[in-house]
């Protein structure tokens, strides 16, 4: 079975047309959630300006490729990383919960910056994020996810490496043998790793960022005539081989071009791990449903699964005592805590690390394996939430939280978490023309026409500027 073979067929001639509706409109409806992202984080994600002077000191800036949100223009390569980095920056970017991956921050990036480099119309970009997703997802459940995070790997930056490339190959026009060398040479670049947890490093931010480069960076050599190994996947020394104990290659092609893991995509309500949205919604339903004040509260219990454990429960004093955002964002008690004290969990939220009334409720939660939310995962990143307060004990299991394929956002949903995202950076009317622009983005005659509609009007104070 050559899966790298089946792969860059498939991923070489997908076509708009060919393509279900249904895969083409919820397509768009990814993009614009991405691009509210990277808006908000190039004016206010802590790790900005940090990363901007890199870019530059790099010699990254100063091409012709855009970034949304900002004025400046970037080379290709530094788009991408940007766009990519920011997407990612806030925690709040779409999710698949069979493969615990983020998919189209690695995707979308490569294929826009792919598209301005050879003036591609939005129809053909719009196909590269459907192919970017596809590979992305099928690789992360051929590993899968579970035994791959269990080794330290991060598979929205291992996976996406090569859902870049896909995506990039595919705006490119690469024909199948070509697209399986930009497989080949992203394999020497997947990597992506877990350690970040340990202090609240940026680095799950940046590695997505690197792998959206590296998959551009893999297409553009393979167009060009570079070879790479044509056995990236299945290979002795292939990813699923090495980067997985028990890999299930099969499942990379399981209904191909029938099936689109894009439409089993969800979109996060919250700015936070998506571990943690299903507690969310059960605490806030508790707290509404029942009129639960904080100071009411005597304990609460989260209940996940064991890789909800691994992110958002372990350690428990560290989680019990977040930091900084990144803590925060991969704390159930966090913001277990916020959504039980304000009734809310926005991205503003992280304002309140250190706010008392969220500090004195951190000690009371902890989080638990549950028996019953494992049994559930990966097919629903499930959650159950247990308050004790008046002396008696309620209770709420959320089996499919809100944003998944089962539980979608409405078209109004997306555009309110759009509009609160990018009309601040934006302002109202800016915003409002992006967000048609990115809705449109199939009829678009070029793409670059897309990436002018998020520059933000003049003299804007940004991060990092």
């Amino acid at each position: 079975m050559s899966i790298t073979r089946e792969l860059a067929t498939f991923t070489a001639g997908i076509t708009v047309e060919d393509l279900p509706a249904e895969v083409t409109g919820r397509a768009r409806f990814l993009v614009l959630d991405l691009i509210g992202n990277i808006v908000r984080a190039r004016a206010k994600a802590e790790s900005t300006p940090a990363l901007l002077a890199g870019i530059r000191a790099l010699g990254l800036g100063g091409g012709s490729a855009g970034v949304f949100g900002d004025s400046t223009r970037y080379t290709p390569m530094g788009a991408a990383l940007l766009n990519a980095t920011l997407g990612h920056s806030l925690d709040f970017d779409d999710t698949h919960a069979a493969g615990s991956l983020h998919p189209g921050v690695t995707a979308i990036p490569a294929a826009l910056a792919a598209g301005e480099m050879v003036d591609a119309a939005g129809a053909d970009v719009l196909a590269g994020i459907v192919a970017g997703y596809e590979v992305s997802c099928r690789l992360a459940l051929a590993l899968p996810a579970g035994e791959h995070y269990a080794r330290g790997f991060h598979p929205t930056a291992t996976c996406g490496a090569f859902g870049a490339a896909a995506a990039a190959g595919r705006v490119f026009g690469l024909a199948p043998a070509a697209m399986q060398s930009a497989f080949g040479i992203a394999l020497s670049q997947s990597a992506g790793s877990l350690e970040f947890l340990a202090d609240g490093a940026w680095t799950k931010r940046f590695q997505v960022g690197w792998s959206s480069m590296s998959g551009l960076a893999a297409a553009r050599f393979a167009r060009e005539g570079f070879k790479g190994p044509l056995s990236a996947f299945e290979g002795r020394h292939g990813f699923l081989r090495a980067y997985a104990p028990s890999p299930r290659p099969e499942r990379a092609l399981e209904n191909l071009g029938s099936v689109f893991e894009l439409m089993n995509t969800a979109v996060k309500p919250y700015p936070s791990c998506r571990f943690g949205h299903a507690g969310i919604d059960a605490a806030l339903a508790l707290r509404a449903g029942h009129g639960l004040r904080p100071e009411e509260i005597e304990a609460v219990i989260l209940g996940t699964s064991k890789a909800g454990m691994r992110l958002i429960g372990e350690p428990a004093e560290k989680k019990a005592d977040p930091k900084n955002v990144v803590d925060g964002q991969f704390s159930g008690p966090f913001v277990l805590a916020v959504a039980l004290a304000t009734g809310g969990m926005a991205w503003d939220s992280y304002r309140l690390i250190e706010d008392p009334l969220v500090r004195g409720l951190l000690p009371k939660i902890r989080c638990q394996e549950d028996e019953e939310i494992e049994a559930l995962f990966p097919m629903h990143m499930a959650g159950k939430v247990t308050i004790h307060a008046r002396g008696r004990r309620f209770e709420k299991t959320v089996r499919v939280p809100k944003g998944e394929p089962g539980n979608f956002l409405t078209e109004a949903e997306l555009r309110e978490k759009f509009a609160s995202l990018a009309e601040p950076v934006l302002g109202q009317a800016r915003a409002a023309a992006l967000a048609e622009a990115a809705l449109g983005i199939a009829e678009l005659a070029n793409v670059a026409s897309l990436l002018r509609e998020g520059r933000p009007a003049a003299p804007a104070r940004l991060a990092g500027d």
